[in-house]
């Protein structure tokens, strides 16, 4: 039985050194790049709301991407990047707001706001808070998931 053991144990250590020895360690990453980056992405989004512009989206949007919309609307990479290039007729301006980022190895959260004007429709003027959580994958932060809200106006 003595014997089972050491040999179950070091079939155990030689498979975890194994697996250690085979995942390539990602490169380290410079936190503060990577905050501006983030906050840098994250207005250039809010910003395509505007203009139309999707080259921005899909560098900044993973493949596996889903979000929530303010009406409860899941939505895929796909649905995200048709959305943008529809968007700019129904609005003049979307300007992003005070970003909070904060780092968990290579995922990050950023949350913040964004101030937004429609061309036309109530409310013409509002403002969106929202939730992005960024994935590091081999050296490059994408946005997987994503959550819109409208908060009511102050005095609601």
């Amino acid at each position: 039985m003595a014997r089972l053991s050491i040999s179950i144990a070091a079939t155990v250590a030689l498979l975890m050194g194994a697996a250690g020895a085979a995942a390539a360690p990602t490169p380290a990453y410079e936190q503060r790049a990577a905050e501006r980056y983030i906050i840098q992405s994250e207005a250039q989004w809010a910003d395509s709301l505007a203009t139309g512009k999707t080259s921005d989206v899909e560098r900044i949007l993973a493949d596996d991407f889903r979000g929530v919309d303010p009406d409860g609307t899941m939505s895929d990479r796909a649905a995200m990047l048709a959305g943008t290039r529809v968007s700019p007729p129904a609005f003049i301006s979307n300007r992003i707001g005070p970003v909070t980022v904060r780092f968990y190895g290579d995922a990050a959260v950023a949350q913040g706001s964004e101030t937004w004007e429609r061309r036309s429709g109530e409310p013409r003027k509002g403002r969106f808070v929202w939730t992005d959580t960024w994935i590091r994958r081999d050296g490059v932060w994408k946005i997987v998931a994503s959550e819109d809200l409208i908060p009511p106006e102050p005095g609601r």
